[in-house]
């Protein structure tokens, strides 16, 4: 059955990756990808990406986090940016909060300040509220309550956790406002990922691959590629207790339904 990508970062690929991949798209029964972006830059390779498969490749815009913040100059550049280009994306993202290079960073000794993060962030869900357009958002663990907060801040019901992770207590507070989540193909061979899957349900769930992250298990050394998708559809269905061709109906009416691409 077909399904959809719905997390990639196609502007992470080399050139001629990224175009082989929008290519086979078809063949591997992918129907669409939601590319995501992580800067300015990142945004116009992603628009440049999308304009070679505009009904299939459907771009989210945004400051990806985990990476050092901004100049007020550089955040109002790609604020004018995304302006501009509003009627091109289909959501917000990625954005989110750092907890990778936080806990990195308090690790090796020194202090991490996460005010300035947040700061950011509000910025980016204001305007997704403005736009009414979801977000596509990396919090994790306990910077996911600190999102959660911030969602309802601002009124915002579209929300998309990427790969998440996190307690029992803010899976069940994400349940409870209907956010989505979606799966990677580490659900194969990490136990916490198959925890999460029996737990949340289906019909708040969609499959990604993160690309060009890289997998472990099955997919040990091979060039991450939406494709990869129909393996963690079926493994999914065998946590659900469900068929597979059940399993893809549904995974596939929610991403269409929350990025309204039909």
């Amino acid at each position: 059955m077909s399904a959809i990508d719905a997390h990639i970062h196609l502007d992470m690929y080399d050139e001629e990756s990224a175009k082989a991949i929008i290519a086979d798209l078809e063949a591997s029964r992918v129907q669409a990808c939601i590319a995501v972006s992580r800067h300015l830059v990142s945004c116009e390779a992603t628009k440049q990406l999308k304009s070679l498969a505009p009904d299939r490749i459907f771009a989210a815009y945004g400051f990806h986090p985990e990476q050092e913040l901004p100049t007020e100059t550089q955040v109002e550049a790609l604020i004018d940016w995304m302006s501009e280009h509003e009627n091109d994306m289909v959501a917000v993202g990625e954005i989110g909060l750092p907890y990778y290079m936080r806990h990195e960073v308090e690790e090796s000794g020194k202090p991490f300040d996460i005010i300035p993060y947040i700061q950011l962030l509000e910025r980016f869900l204001q305007l997704a509220a403005q736009w009414d357009k979801p977000v596509v958002l990396h919090a994790v663990y306990e910077d996911a309550e600190i999102v959660c907060n911030l969602l309802a801040k601002y009124g915002l019901k579209r929300a998309h956790f990427h790969w998440f992770k996190g307690s029992n207590k803010t899976v069940g507070r994400m349940i409870g406002a209907g956010y989505y989540i979606s799966i990677t193909p580490d659900v194969l061979y990490e136990e916490e990922i198959r925890t999460l899957v029996r737990e949340y349900p289906l019909e708040l769930m969609m499959v990604e691959t993160d690309g060009p992250w890289p997998f472990e298990g099955p997919f040990a050394g091979e060039e991450t590629h939406p494709r990869m998708i129909h393996a963690v559809i079926e493994q999914i269905a065998e946590l659900k207790g469900k068929s597979v061709q059940e399993t893809a109906a549904i995974l596939l009416q929610n991403t269409t339904r929350f990025y309204k691409l039909s």
